[in-house]
C-alpha cells in the first residue's frame, strides 16, 4: 500500500539517511545529522550513476574542505570570505569534472564555517561525516535496486499492439481509400518506444557486471530503438498510402499482406510469414500486365513503393530481432 504514495527512492533514502547518523553517533561523530544529510544527498536512480556521483561528491568536498581551510585561515570568519569561496571554489569544481559534488561540498565547508575555527579534527571529522553519510547511500543503492523488467515486458507488448493496429488501420485505408485514419496508433508507438529507452537505459545503468554477451545486456535497447526507425518507415508508408485514391486488385493483395503483418508483429518470434508472402506477392506482381492508364499507373506505382517500404521494414526486424527471439 505503502508504494502508491511513496517511490522506493524515497523509501532507500529513508534508510541510508537513517543508518548514517546512527553509524556517525557509534563513531563519536559531533554531528552525526550532517552524515544523515550527506546520505540524502547521495542516493540515486542507478547503480552506475550512483558509484559516479558519490565519487564525484567525495573528491568535490574534499576539494572544497582545503579550499575553504585556506581561505578561512588565511582570511578569516566571514560573509564576505564565504563569498569568495563561491566564487572560487565552484569553477574549480566544475573544472575538475566534479559538479554533481558542489551542494555536498557546500554542506561540508558550511560546517567549517559554522565551527568558526579550522583544526585538524574538525577537518577529519567533516572527512568521516562524507564517509559515513556518502558509503550508506552508495550501500544502499547496490544492495538494491527495482527491476525494470516488468515494466520493459508491459511496454514492449503495448508497442506490438499499437503496431499491430497500424497495420490493420493500412490495410483498411487499402480496402477503401476514402477512409480516413488520424494516425493516433503512430503518436502512440513512438511514445511508448521513448519510455522504453528511457527504463532499457536505466536497467542497463544498473548492471555493474556485464555479462559476456553484450548484446543479451543491451537486448531491450536493441528492440526499443529498432521499433523507433521501423516508425520511421511507417512514416513513409502513410505518405504512399495517401497517393492510393482508387481500389485496384493488387491494393486488395497488400491489404492481405498488412494483415498478415498486423498478426505476425505480436509473435513473440520473427515467423517469416510476411516475408514469404511479400516475395511471393512480387513475384505475381512482375507476371501482371501494365498499366492501362494513367490513373491505375500513379496507384499501382505508390502500392509498389509500399511494398519495398515494407521490405525495409521486415529487413531491419530480421536482422535486430531473429537471435533473439523477439517480435517482428
Amino acid at each position: 500500500m505503502i508504494f502508491r504514495f511513496v517511490g522506493i527512492r524515497v523509501i532507500k533514502t529513508a534508510i541510508a539517511s537513517i543508518c548514517a547518523i546512527i553509524a556517525a553517533g557509534l563513531l563519536g561523530s559531533p554531528n552525526p545529522l550532517g552524515a544523515g544529510l550527506l546520505a540524502i544527498l547521495g542516493v540515486d536512480v542507478t547503480r552506475k550513476r550512483s558509484i559516479q556521483t558519490v565519487s564525484a561528491r567525495f573528491f568535490a568536498s574534499l576539494v572544497g574542505l582545503l579550499m575553504a581551510s585556506l581561505l578561512f585561515g588565511l582570511l578569516g570568519f566571514h560573509l564576505w570570505v564565504l563569498a569568495l569561496y563561491i566564487l572560487v571554489a565552484f569553477p574549480v569544481i566544475v573544472r575538475l569534472n566534479f559538479k554533481e559534488g558542489i551542494v555536498t561540498s557546500s554542506v561540508v565547508t558550511f560546517h567549517i564555517y559554522g565551527a568558526g575555527a579550522v583544526t585538524l579534527q574538525g577537518v577529519l571529522n567533516e572527512v568521516l561525516l562524507l564517509l559515513v553519510g556518502l558509503g550508506s547511500a552508495s550501500l544502499v543503492n547496490l544492495i538494491y535496486m527495482p527491476s525494470e523488467e516488468d515494466k520493459l515486458v508491459r511496454i514492449r507488448s503495448e508497442v506490438d499492439d499499437r503496431f499491430s493496429s497500424i497495420f490493420q488501420q493500412i490495410g483498411r485505408c487499402l480496402r477503401d481509400p476514402s477512409y480516413a485514419w488520424d494516425g493516433r496508433e503512430i503518436i502512440e508507438a513512438n511514445a511508448l518506444a521513448d519510455e522504453g529507452i528511457r527504463l532499457a537505459s536505466r536497467a542497463l545503468e544498473n548492471l555493474l557486471l556485464r555479462s559476456d554477451d553484450v548484446r543479451e545486456d543491451e537486448r531491450w535497447l536493441v528492440y526499443f530503438y529498432m521499433r523507433k526507425t521501423q516508425l520511421d518507415h511507417v512514416q513513409n508508408m502513410l505518405q504512399l498510402i495517401s497517393q492510393v485514391y482508387e481500389q485496384l486488385p493488387q491494393c486488395l493483395l497488400v491489404a492481405k499482406l498488412f494483415d498478415q503483418l498486423s498478426r505476425d508483429v505480436k509473435e513473440p518470434h520473427y515467423t517469416g510469414k510476411t516475408e514469404q508472402l511479400l516475395l511471393e506477392l512480387e513475384d505475381l506482381f512482375r507476371a501482371m500486365e501494365l498499366p492501362a492508364t494513367r490513373r491505375e499507373f500513379e496507384v499501382r506505382s505508390a502500392v509498389l513503393q509500399l511494398i519495398r517500404e515494407l521490405h525495409s521494414f521486415l529487413k531491419i526486424a530480421k536482422k535486430d530481432k531473429q537471435k533473439k527471439q523477439l517480435a517482428v
